[in-house]
């Protein structure tokens, strides 16, 4: 019998892509390529997941503060995003304004499905997503988690992949010790060490995973490296590779690097927690599907053919009922 399977979508990072890429415009002239993309590829995904449970976790307002409090530059230094057009005729605050509104009523429109929602304050997706991955409720289940972002190779193990969409590349533990003989539970750690640009965060400069992979072999097991055995072996090494003396000098950026970038101990409070669990394990599934077909045409997108996620959604809720 095959497990029982969950996507697990990092719901800004699919919402960025389809705000970006998708053209459409709605009745009134606005873009709702945002809106209209996300649940495309959601179509897509579902289609040919077939799973039996859907969890989407959005960024809580302001990202992480507690995260920030230990690096006040994290993420700092992004460019906007922006639609993907030769010809704007929108100013960029009448596109923030629009792609908030898209992204409000991309939830309303997921509310209306069987699909478990979350969003803490000052909370980040990626947290939230560690610890589902990591729910007890869960344990058994094939877990999928939907991303293009490197920092959930980590949470790979027997039950969970991550599913990078623009790559079209499935990732689990052992394409990661092929690719790069790093296991997951060392990945955060390697990560540390390269640094990471999209975050803002420097790592040890011209020590990429390509490196590690070469001067560092025990990141391939599964024991946990800590920063002490990674010094220690740095400080035991005969050769006279800069590597190794770049890595002793540079211990505290690569600690400050993990504490940012681990995900295996998420930072949600416990009252966030219970938020989380009560979302995916209490909450009632249910399907409106008169009321997303009336938003999409009010919307400008009804005409499309939507059959293979509206036929998921209805086997989802009876699922939940047996």
């Amino acid at each position: 019998m095959s497990k029982p399977r969950v996507l697990i979508i990092d719901a800004l990072n699919m919402y960025f892509r389809a705000y970006i890429v998708d053209p459409s415009l709605s009745t009134n002239g606005q873009p709702i390529g945002g809106v209209k993309g996300f649940l495309k590829i959601l179509q897509k995904l579902v289609r040919e997941t077939k799973p039996d449970q859907i969890v989407i976790a959005w960024d809580g307002e302001g990202g992480s503060q507690k995260r920030k409090s230990v690096n006040k530059g994290y993420k700092e230094g992004r460019k906007p995003i922006r639609l993907n057009r030769d010809i704007r005729n929108m100013s960029e605050n009448e596109e923030i304004e629009n792609k908030i509104w898209q992204q409000t009523r991309l939830v309303e429109y997921l509310n209306q499905m069987p699909i478990s929602q979350t969003m803490l304050p000052a909370v980040e997706a990626d947290d939230v997503i560690a610890y589902v991955s990591r729910l007890p409720s869960l344990k058994g289940w094939q877990k999928v988690i939907i991303s293009s972002d490197k920092d959930f190779f980590q949470l790979c193990d027997d039950e969970t992949v991550v599913f990078r969409p623009i790559q079209k590349k499935v990732v689990n533990t052992n394409r990661l010790l092929e690719e790069f003989s790093i296991h997951p539970t060392n990945m955060a750690l390697a990560r540390a060490i390269a640094g990471d640009k999209s975050d803002n965060l420097p790592g040890i400069r011209g020590v990429g995973l390509g490196t590690i992979k070469k001067r560092f072999p025990f990141f391939a097991d599964a024991e946990f490296c800590t920063v002490d055995k990674l010094i220690g072996f740095c400080e035991d090494s005969e050769s006279d590779l800069k590597v190794y003396q770049q890595i002793i000098e540079g211990r505290a950026v690569i600690e400050e690097n993990y504490k940012l970038m681990q995900l295996y101990s998420p930072s949600i409070s416990p009252q966030g927690k219970t938020q989380v669990r009560f979302a995916i394990e209490e909450a009632e599934q249910l399907f409106n599907k008169t009321k997303v077909q009336s938003m999409m045409i009010d919307d400008g997108f009804g005409s499309g053919d939507w059959s293979s996620l509206f036929q998921t959604m209805r086997r989802i809720v009876v699922d939940n009922k047996s």
